[in-house]
């Protein structure tokens, strides 16, 4: 059966390949990016049934016009890959005071997901990247209070992310299922270069595990999972996402910005 898919951040990396191989199935795939030549590029690369979106997920009035456009567009979302994601850039800070990684990685993730919720059935899936770099949230950077180095806040926006994933999934028994992938190390992505300056790993193998979560059955009944693909199975996250004061805390925070940007 065709689904219909959302992959942000599809216009290079894991997300271009994982677009790619989902299209090659039949599938109908939309691809997001925040530059509409690379969009275009990556349309026409991948061929077959495709639409593109155009927004940067560091501005949130970009994102909830996302969200509008989507809407408008399209009846059901089957699958949501919130792939898109920062680690370094050369202006960290956005003119809110936020960390572009927070808001990239957590924030926007989160609010364009409630903001699409309603079209993604109770039998559909929403994925988020997440990372085996992963480190307790300190609040006060989350709220832009506080200044982190550029792993810092990749690593504790990656943790936030796994965060919401698992909380948001207990209020959500009857789906859709809301999965935390952790696609692999070091793979050959843009940002693993930028990042740690070497090559990296084949991306198929985070591709291939994104396809896997996106429509495999083994994921189909593992909402609130983190799945680990440096080993292959599902695990435990960073223990603090385990801390319940602590997740409560950053839930609540990170619901509070939607509140706020409603």
């Amino acid at each position: 059966m065709t689904k219909t898919i959302l992959i942000t951040g599809a216009t290079d990396g894991i997300g271009l390949l994982t677009a790619k191989k989902l299209a090659a199935a039949g599938h109908h795939v939309l691809l997001h990016g925040r530059n509409d030549t690379k969009l275009q590029a990556a349309a026409t690369e991948i061929g077959g049934n495709t639409a593109t979106f155009s927004a940067d997920l560091s501005d949130i009035a970009a994102v909830k016009e996302l969200a509008s456009a989507i809407h408008s567009r399209h009846e059901k979302l089957d699958v949501l890959i919130n792939n898109a994601g920062v680690l370094k850039t050369p202006h960290p800070t956005l003119a809110s005071g936020l960390d572009v990684r927070f808001v990239v990685n957590t924030l926007s993730p989160y609010l364009l997901t409630d903001r699409l919720l309603p079209l993604i059935p109770q039998t559909g899936r929403v994925l988020n990247l997440s990372s085996a770099a992963q480190a307790r949230v300190n609040l006060d950077a989350l709220a832009g209070k506080t200044r982190l180095s550029d792993m810092e806040a990749y690593a504790q926006s990656k943790l936030a992310i796994t965060i919401w994933t698992r909380e948001w999934a207990r209020e959500l028994p009857d789906g859709p299922a809301m999965i935390a992938v952790n696609p692999g190390s070091l793979l050959a992505s843009k940002m693993v270069k930028e990042g740690f300056g070497v090559a990296g790993s084949d991306l198929n193998i985070g591709a291939d595990i994104l396809v896997d979560a996106a429509l495999g059955p083994r994921f189909a009944d593992a909402s609130g999972s983190y799945f680990d693909n440096d080993s292959g199975a599902f695990a435990d996250p960073n223990a603090a996402a385990l801390d319940a004061d602590h997740a409560t805390a950053v839930m609540e925070a990170i619901r509070a910005f939607a509140r706020e940007n409603t």
